[in-house]
């Protein structure tokens, strides 16, 4: 989140009773000066940082175990283990790299790319720092709510590879990925970087979360290929209970993911609560519409896969635009992403096991263009400063061609490398065995 993007949701600490006594003592000529000399003096808030620590456990559930048992319930039982295995341990090794250097690079300095390294690992950063981009809550809660994002954005890749890649090429990946196209990211679009500077427009992570781990998903799953058998013998998740296990723990979490961008307990907290509560309902529905008019049926996977379009359509907009806009979004986002985990996933030939394209990749492009209309105070939205919409869009349009470009690139180059390092595809014998065994030497479930 840009300084300019979070003002909104900052609410600074007022010394009430030290501003009577400044105003008492002060000439009335002088009252204004101190006014804002008061309101300038940032001050801890008990109730934002309760609610960022609170919004930071509900982001961690979101991953271990949402994330987790919903990729693992959409594989077969016998690489059950490894897509929890890799959600577990991705989630273990970006917040640690977060704090050596994640962090600063992200939200220290004034690059257009990247961050300094001014602030390397948590260097000068104690319990008593306030925040510099959320000034009411202490900054380790700023580190610790962003690290939750950076994990749970690298984790969402293994979706589209499960079940053919090494663990060792997962992990030399994601090390690379996270610092060259995820800290970048979310610099240009929270840090003040590049995008920010154009005004571009993301609440929670359309652009810097979902699109950019959806294209990393994509060109993984070209550069591993097909699994042995796809669309020549039936591939069934295994779990599809599970699966809505996973989508139910996704949705939860989800309302410390959107709601707590909001940075502190206040009214735009409470905007983007409601949304991601209305987003996602429509989009179960009208996926499970579309699915019953085109399929005869309406299915639970259906529905678990709707709600989870609605939340990565309204993650960029959750604080920018009204409940009614948002329904909309949800409405559209859910026939839009049932299209592309089917016709277009069949038009683009590529075997993404869990659909991180088709969700992800769709619904936060959808996510972040509309945020540039329904955001008009016109449509019930909180329209930016000198707001047109016309200029939003590009603005907006512009932030996803950047997004799906710089992780484009970054991803083959770190892809390439992992498979130049330790190879990435599994022995076609190991694939057949399964990566369970193949992998960690055990077992999801024993007879």
């Amino acid at each position: 989140m840009t300084k300019k993007l979070l003002s909104a949701g900052l609410g600074l600490g007022l010394l009430a009773a030290s501003a009577a006594a400044l105003a008492q003592e002060a000439a009335p000529a002088t009252a204004p000066a101190v006014a804002a000399a008061v309101e300038a003096v940032p001050a801890l808030s008990a109730g934002d940082t309760a609610w960022m620590l609170t919004s930071t456990m509900l982001v961690i559930l979101m991953i271990i175990p949402g994330l987790a048992l919903f990729y693992g319930g959409l594989v077969r039982s016998k690489n059950m283990l490894s897509v929890l295995a890799q959600v577990f341990v991705i989630f273990s090794l970006i917040t640690l790299l977060w704090v050596i250097y994640g962090y600063t690079l992200a939200f220290g300095g004034e690059g257009k790319f990247f961050g300094s390294f001014d602030k390397l690992f948590l260097m000068g950063i104690t319990p008593d720092t306030l925040s510099h981009m959320l000034a009411t809550i202490p900054e380790y809660v700023f580190v610790a709510f962003q690290s939750t994002f950076a994990a749970i954005t690298v984790a969402l890749i293994v979706g589209a590879f499960a079940e053919r890649i090494k663990f060792a090429a997962v992990i030399i990946f994601c090390v690379l990925w996270f610092t060259f196209s995820y800290i970048p990211m979310a610099h240009m679009v929270w840090g003040g970087g590049l995008l920010a500077e154009d005004g571009a427009l993301d609440f929670a992570g359309g652009t810097v979360v979902h699109i950019n781990a959806a294209i990393a998903g994509l060109v993984g799953a070209y550069m591993l290929g097909k699994r042995i058998g796809f669309g020549k013998e039936a591939l069934p998740p295994h779990s599809l209970t599970l699966t809505m296990v996973g989508a139910s723990l996704l949705w939860v979490g989800w309302f410390g993911f959107n709601a707590g961008s909001a940075g502190a307990a206040n009214g735009a907290a409470g905007l983007a609560f409601v949304n991601t509560i209305v987003a996602t309902g429509a989009a179960a529905l009208s996926w499970i519409t579309a699915e019953a008019l085109l399929r005869g049926k309406a299915s639970m996977l259906g529905a678990a896969s709707g709600a989870v379009a609605g939340l990565v359509c309204i993650t960029p907009a959750a604080g920018f635009v009204g409940p009614m806009g948002s329904i909309v979004m949800g409405i559209i986002a859910g026939p839009l992403c049932f299209w592309g985990v089917s016709g277009l996933k069949r038009l683009l030939k590529v075997d993404d096991v869990c659909d991180v394209f088709g969700v992800h990749g769709v619904g936060g492009i959808l996510g972040a263009i509309l945020t540039g209309v329904f955001c008009a105070s016109g449509l019930g939205g909180i329209e930016p400063e000198g707001y047109s919409m016309a200029h939003q869009l590009w603005v907006q349009l512009e932030s996803v061609l950047v997004t799906i470009v710089w992780s484009g690139v970054v991803s083959y180059v770190a892809y390439k490398i992992a498979d130049l390092t330790v190879g990435l595809r599994v022995s076609e014998e190991s694939e057949r065995q399964g990566l369970d065994i193949s992998s960690h030497g055990e077992v999801a479930y024993t007879r």
